[in-house]
């Protein structure tokens, strides 16, 4: 029996993450024989880097100055699908996409929030959730394998269909960036406690989360079982250690007033000056 402690950052348990789920089986068989749909989001961006060698578009996100979106809207894809050896930029045609969907495929998306009863939602701060987010009843009808990779910093101490009623995008007075609404996300939630437990034979435990010096929203891990195993997650996580955020480059500079978003950007106090 060994028994080791790890701490990973937020970005390392994106790319932890991202590894188990490129393991799955039902991601391996869909590789093979069907198609896969990767939904634009930085953990989904590492996902897309290991399995076709190609990081996605970044379009909302959360910085230090709150709810806010890219710089420039850039040609490369937000949202890809892979099927029989080809990669599709599906930016345009979503919804119609996740329609051809079925038995056998996969999509893998994020989350922006989840919680304790495998719940999860994501953020919209452009009408509807733009095409991705019309698409998202889709994926839960037409018999698609939907996997919700994200991190434990996403995991809230209330139900997530509560943050969703009380959630909204129109009647926000003032909003440090975008106002936002949320909507649900049905699927297999991997965070990195079942990523770990994916990955190999093992026992694992959070006992520690929250940092500092970069270690800001990070986790402190306790892990057991058999040498093997454990040196089998042990080469992972040194795959994981040190790797910073995933997405293509010209994505990742955050908007500032004027920007191309600004016309759906609902109470964003930096329009006002």
């Amino acid at each position: 029996m060994k028994r080791i402690q790890f701490s990973l950052t937020v970005s390392e348990g994106k790319w932890l993450i991202a590894y188990a789920v490129s393991m799955m089986e039902g991601v391996q068989n869909a590789l093979k024989n069907g198609k896969i749909i990767f939904k634009g989001g930085t953990t989904v961006s590492c996902a897309a880097e290991l399995l076709l060698g190609t990081p996605l578009r970044i379009c909302g996100r959360i910085s230090k100055r709150g709810a806010v979106s890219s710089e420039i809207r850039s040609g490369s894809a937000h949202s890809l699908l892979y099927s029989q050896g080809k990669i599709i930029n599906i930016d345009e045609d979503y919804e119609d996409r996740i329609l051809e969907m079925g038995d056998g495929d996969v999509v893998i998306t994020g989350a922006n929030i989840i919680d304790a009863y495998g719940n999860a939602a994501m953020l919209a701060g452009s009408p509807g959730g733009n095409r991705c987010g019309r698409g998202m009843s889709a994926m839960a009808v037409e018999g698609t394998q939907v996997i919700v990779a994200a991190g434990l910093e996403k995991l809230i101490p209330g139900c997530v269909s509560e943050s969703i009623k009380m959630s909204r995008r129109k009647g926000v007075d003032h909003s440090r960036g975008m106002a936002c609404g949320l909507f649900p996300v049905v699927g297999d939630v991997i965070t990195e406690l079942e990523a770990i437990r994916k990955i190999s034979d093992v026992e694992a435990v959070l006992i520690g989360k929250g940092g500092v010096f970069g270690g800001e929203g990070g986790c402190l891990f306790q892990i057991w079982g058999t040498n093997a195993e454990v040196e089998r997650l042990e080469h992972v996580l040194e795959l994981c250690y040190g790797k910073g955020i995933s997405g293509s480059a010209e994505s990742l500079t955050e908007c500032h007033f004027p920007c191309a978003g600004c016309g759906e950007h609902l109470s964003c106090c930096y329009k006002r000056g």
